[in-house]
């Protein structure tokens, strides 16, 4: 992988994790945009309903952000072997993330209906396996 592809690869994935890390951060403040409370929205993003609470997003939070500035870090070649380690952890989460929404899509797990199922097939499970796909060549980089 080249250095622009290396830096642009690593600049694509560390903003959706800022992005994700950003909204868990929001999510703490008790807002629940896009959604109307925090039972839509947790149907929403995860197809059952659980809390959004800071005890739970804010760890949340925490892992996004730390993944992103590894991953960023692992890009521009510094970091050592750490950052390689972690931009390879979030290319495994992805994919596992990504896998799962297939078996969800095929029916091999159980979809709740409703939004999640939607976003499930034209967002999160295409958005995964995409970033999760890059996240891997990015890890192989040296």
């Amino acid at each position: 992988m080249n250095v622009t592809t290396r830096h642009r690869t690593g600049t694509a994935l560390a903003a959706l994790l800022a992005v994700d890390g950003l909204a868990h951060l929001y999510w703490a403040t008790g807002a629940t945009w896009p959604a109307a409370d925090e039972r839509a929205l947790s149907l929403a993003v995860l197809g059952t309903q659980v809390s959004f609470g800071p005890p739970v997003v804010l760890p949340l939070a925490a892992v996004t952000l730390t993944g992103a500035a590894a991953v960023l870090a692992h890009a521009r070649g510094r970091g050592g072997p750490a950052t390689r380690l972690v931009t390879a952890a979030v290319a495994a989460g992805l994919a596992v993330r990504g896998l799962a929404g297939l078996g969800w899509a095929t029916g091999l797990l159980n979809s709740p209906d409703g939004p999640f199922r939607t976003l499930n097939l034209v967002l999160y499970t295409p958005a995964c396996l995409g970033f999760g796909w890059a996240a891997a060549r990015l890890a192989r980089a040296r």
